[in-house]
Formats: C-alpha cells, sequence, structure tokens
C-alpha cells in the first residue's frame, strides 16, 4: 500500500449536527421529514457540480412547494455550507502522521462548488494531498466508479496499492469492486491501528 485516498464529510470533516439541521429546517420553515426528503432528493447534481447553490436551492423549494427569493436563497446557503464546516482536529492530525510516513494522501468528496470554495479559503490543510477529487469539479460523485477511477489515474498507481477510508459502507465496497483496499471510517485511532505495520 502506497497511498491513502480519505472521503472527507464523516472522516475529515464532521457530518451535519442536529443543531445544525435544525438551523436548515427553521430557515425553511417546513416539516423536518418533508425538509430532508427534499433536500437529498435534489443534492447528487449540486454534487456533480451540474448546477450552482441557488439552483439547487429552487429545486428543494419548488418540491416542497415554498416560494424563494433572494434572501432565502442566501440564507439556506449560508446555513448549508455552516452545516458541512466542522473539522474534526485529531483526524487532520493524522494526515502529518501518514505523510511523515511516506504515504502518499489524495482526498475524494461528495461536495458542491460552493462548500469546496469555503473550504480551499479557510482549511490549509488541503494543500497535504497531492490529488484532490471534488466531486463538483471532477463531474462524478461517489459511490459512482468514474470517482474512483479518476483518483486512481491522478495518483498514478495501481488500485490495489491505495487505500480508499470513508464512513459510508457502502462507498467502500463500491471501491473495492474496482480493486481499491478499503476502510470503513468509525474513529481517528480506529483507522491508524488498522494502518500499523503497513509499510511503503
Amino acid at each position: 500500500m502506497k497511498a491513502v485516498l480519505f472521503d472527507m464529510f464523516g472522516v475529515l470533516a464532521r457530518l451535519q449536527s442536529p443543531a445544525s439541521q435544525a438551523v436548515l429546517e427553521s430557515t425553511a420553515g417546513v416539516d423536518r421529514e418533508q425538509f430532508w426528503a427534499a433536500y437529498w432528493s435534489q443534492r447528487a447534481p449540486y454534487d456533480r457540480g451540474e448546477v450552482a447553490g441557488p439552483a439547487y436551492w429552487e429545486g428543494v423549494c419548488e418540491t416542497l412547494g415554498i416560494p424563494l427569493d433572494a434572501r432565502l436563497t442566501a440564507d439556506l446557503i449560508a446555513a448549508d455550507l455552516a452545516s458541512w464546516s466542522e473539522v474534526d482536529p485529531r483526524a487532520v492530525e493524522l494526515l502529518d502522521t501518514l505523510a511523515g510516513r511516506g504515504f502518499i494522501l489524495g482526498l475524494l468528496s461528495n461536495i458542491p462548488e460552493e462548500l469546496a470554495v469555503r473550504y480551499e479559503t479557510s482549511e490549509p490543510w488541503l494543500d497535504r494531498f497531492a490529488v484532490v477529487g471534488f466531486s463538483c469539479r471532477i463531474g462524478s460523485a461517489k459511490p459512482d466508479p468514474a470517482a474512483y477511477e479518476w483518483c486512481v489515474r491522478e495518483l498514478g498507481l495501481p488500485a490495489g496499492e491505495i487505500l480508499f477510508v470513508d464512513d459510508r459502507a457502502d462507498n467502500v465496497a463500491a471501491a473495492r469492486e474496482l480493486g481499491l483496499l478499503g476502510h470503513v471510517f468509525t474513529s481517528p485511532d480506529a483507522l491508524e491501528t488498522a494502518l500499523e505495520g503497513l509499510s511503503v
């Protein structure tokens, strides 16, 4: 194994907290269950970079049957970006540990353009990755095989020399089907334990 390809959300950055989810729900002013059904039903094109934030939220609000204006659009975009912006410091520290052991680092994240820009302007640790595969820029998102294949090409290594780390078992399973090694992330300590004894 020569490289570790990381997912971002649920690994290096935290998933949406109940508090941040509540802010989104109250901003939209609709029932929780209805809101999240609409939110996720429209998300894939947004993550793939096919639509920008205003068009994404237009689709969500149309599904919910609520009127959308410029102010509400801006508020929803801001609340959404904030909900995905909490980083796990311990996981980020692990990047230095792995780089010090000689591993090549890559990143593969399902992420819309506005959030990608936010991370690029606020998180200098992104510079530690030799390859950054943001779904909004490579035109494909996990678990689409094309997303993993893009990263394998950019890393320039055989798939079997790359460990893919994601908190979702279905994403890890998709990577394994393409020949990558896989680890379902539960904590930085568990990942570090899994990597013990591996050498470049």
